[in-house]
């Protein structure tokens, strides 16, 4: 005679993105304005915590041309050089705000990217935004040199 209450093996669940508990991270820090990571005085790497190593990422994606390295894929980094083909002042700084906050939204630790400022002498831009992630409760005002 057939079992009345069979038993059923359901597949096991994939948790959606948000649901999947956040890995912390640490990285060397790295000192954008000499181009060299930290090193203390034994010699060793000074090394980031996971809100200080998601900023260095904010820093470097932001600073890094879209399509001008092998080792990332096209999806990372920016479009300064598409953005300063602009002739109006305006539109570069509106292409700039696109690209950047497309980059470090692409990391899902990014919650947002906003309050940006321009400083532009000659040819130097200086970008500063003010970036949230979902690992720390405040934002943070990071400044770029493209």
């Amino acid at each position: 005679m057939p079992n009345l209450y069979p038993e059923i093996n359901l597949p096991t669940l994939i948790l959606p993105r948000s649901a999947q508990p956040k890995k912390n991270f640490v990285s060397p820090s790295f000192d954008f304005n000499s181009g060299d990571f930290l090193i203390d005085s034994a010699g060793r790497p000074v090394m980031a915590d996971t809100q200080e190593t998601f900023e260095q990422w904010c820093l470097k994606v932001a600073t890094t041309e879209r399509g001008s390295r092998l080792a990332y894929s096209t999806n990372y980094g920016v479009e300064f050089e598409a953005a300063t083909k602009f002739s109006s002042p305006a539109a570069v700084k509106s292409m700039l705000i696109k690209t950047i906050t497309e980059a470090i939204l692409a990391n899902p630790r990014a919650v947002y990217v906003k309050n940006f400022s321009f400083e532009i002498e000659g040819d130097e831009v200086r970008v500063s935004f003010d970036v949230k992630s979902d690992i720390s409760d405040e934002e943070r005002r990071l400044s770029v040199k493209l």
